[in-house]
């Protein structure tokens, strides 16, 4: 009989877990959504149990609707949200909630430690562009600095996946695409920034073990085995970052493949196969899924505006079933495509939570601009699904310029379910956009690296192309183009003249 594989997405609103054959096939997938909790306009957290329930109610979902018996999972994949940071104590407790990647409450202590560490040595380091209130580096001096008491209990400081590992396992250990934009691991040694740590007040001993994608950590301990109903034969692998998950899900394992997700975040990769860096400093390097390979790779809010869009102003879209939001979706999407390109003038800046590269400003703000009597919520939706893919086209003219072709687009995540907004990357970007046949890609990623880690795959490129067709393709329209290309100037110019007002510390009307 043959294996199969079970692979969890730890998404920045939600888990969804996922089962598959040996041959890549889709047994069963379930998804759980969770509330992020934000007291203020900085503070983004979860309840780490939160993700842990998601995660045992998916599996049993799953081996429910797929009648797989559990003693032919073979191992477990992870792909996994990135900067999201968990301190637990020396029995591995969360000493409490997750500080999630959005979280930018650290906005002191980046700064401080950009005039410690200048941003260029910090860009040849780690290969991120500048010290931002995002990085576990920033958290965790956050930590010591408002709440010793956790900083001293702390036995260990964990993203995510490190933290998943461990409780399914017992041990601690995590892999250099999650520990890249933490900036207290050096991507040309690969290994721990020793000059980093000492400046937060910790050493290696308060960090995991550093592996590549896709090793065998160990199998499932008995405890975690029994609450997850699983066998403890079961191997847990070592994971990727999300969106190099989802970049291997889609077949973007080689240089000229550019892969773009939009789900809670707007993510962004092309693989490359060499460390690179950027004169302008616009494009962070990170490391990939995929040993000994990289990304030009970034992220920034994208279907959370959305998200955030139609609970605010779509009633009744917060059903428990998930059926309603799907179904108000699908009403967003077919309001937007009957308005025209452009929106009739209106422009929005969808930076609710700070802008990433190309920008890397933390103190952005969204903005619609433009709005008359004559605006319809309709109008409101395109001009955020028109912003967002902006935002991916300043992404690809950075990446362009310093010499990465991207030669094509392979979209993923909700947004990639649209479409019309496939389209609208098409017209945007004026690059062919394909849609992938594999399905849950992050999931199937993480499955094909963790396959790879116990050999039931030769390597991850292989699988990959044996598992993944397209199915779909998106072409530019030329009306289109010439219209956005317009639009887009001025979405740029709207960006650059506000810039004054996002760094006015008064903007939230605090004093």
């Amino acid at each position: 009989m043959p294996d199969f594989i079970l692979s969890v997405d730890l998404g920045t609103s939600s888990v969804k877990v996922a089962l598959f054959s040996e041959a890549g096939a889709l047994a069963g997938v379930s998804n759980h959504e969770y509330a992020l909790l934000t007291p203020n306009l900085s503070i983004v957290e979860v309840e780490v149990e939160t993700y842990w329930k998601a995660f045992r109610k998916g599996v049993g979902e799953v081996l429910a609707f797929s009648g797989v018996d559990p003693e032919r999972i073979r191992v477990i994949g992870i792909s996994a949200q990135g900067e999201t940071l968990i301190p637990v104590d020396a029995a591995g407790k969360p000493l409490r909630n997750a500080i999630v990647w959005m979280d930018n409450r650290a906005e002191n202590e980046a700064r401080y430690l950009s005039k410690r560490f200048n941003n260029q040595t910090v860009y040849e380091v780690t290969g991120q562009v500048s010290i931002v209130p995002t990085w576990p580096a920033a958290k965790i001096l956050w930590i010591r600095n408002n709440e010793p008491d956790i900083f001293r209990k702390t036995h260990k400081f964990l993203l995510i996946e490190d933290y998943f590992i461990h409780r399914m396992t017992g041990e601690y250990v995590s892999e250099g695409s999650l520990l890249c934009s933490t900036v207290y691991w050096n991507i040309n040694t690969k290994k721990y920034w020793p000059e980093m740590l000492g400046e937060l007040g910790i050493t290696e001993k308060h960090l995991p073990d550093i592996r590549e994608s896709g090793e065998k950590v160990a199998s499932l301990h008995s405890a975690a085995a029994e609450r997850l109903g699983l066998s403890s034969e079961t191997v847990v692998c070592t994971g990727a970052l999300d969106q190099a998950a989802g970049a291997i899900g889609v077949g973007n394992t080689e240089s000229g493949i550019f892969s773009e997700c939009t789900g809670s975040a707007l993510a962004v990769a092309a693989t490359v196969n060499a460390s690179f860096r950027d004169p302008d400093r616009s494009i962070p390097c990170h490391y990939h899924g995929i040993p000994n390979r990289y990304m030009a790779h970034t992220f920034t809010t994208g279907g959370m505006v959305l998200k955030w869009f139609r609970d605010q102003f779509y009633p009744g879209s917060r059903s428990r079933t998930g059926k309603t939001e799907n179904s108000t979706y699908r009403e967003m999407d077919s309001g937007a495509s009957a308005v025209s390109p452009g929106a009739d003038g209106l422009i929005m800046l969808p930076h609710l939570q700070g802008a990433m590269a190309p920008e890397n400003n933390p103190r952005a703000k969204g903005v619609f601009y433009g709005l008359t009597l004559a605006h319809t919520r309709d109008h409101c939706v395109r001009a955020i699904m028109e912003g967002i893919v902006f935002i991916l086209k300043r992404n690809i003219d950075a990446i362009e310029k310093i010499g990465i072709s991207v030669n094509e687009i392979r979209s993923l995540g909700g947004g990639a379910k649209s479409q019309f907004w496939n389209q609208l990357k098409a017209d945007i970007t004026g690059k062919t956009v394909l849609i992938t046949s594999g399905e849950e890609e992050a999931c199937l990623g993480a499955a094909i690296t963790a396959g790879v880690g116990v050999g039931m795959f030769p390597d991850i490129q292989t699988a990959s192309k044996d598992m993944i067709k397209v199915k779909d393709r998106f072409e530019p329209r030329a009306s289109n183009s010439r219209i956005y290309q317009s639009i887009y100037g001025r979405y740029k110019d709207l960006y650059t003249s506000l810039m004054p007002m996002f760094e006015d510390r008064n903007q939230d009307g605090t004093r």
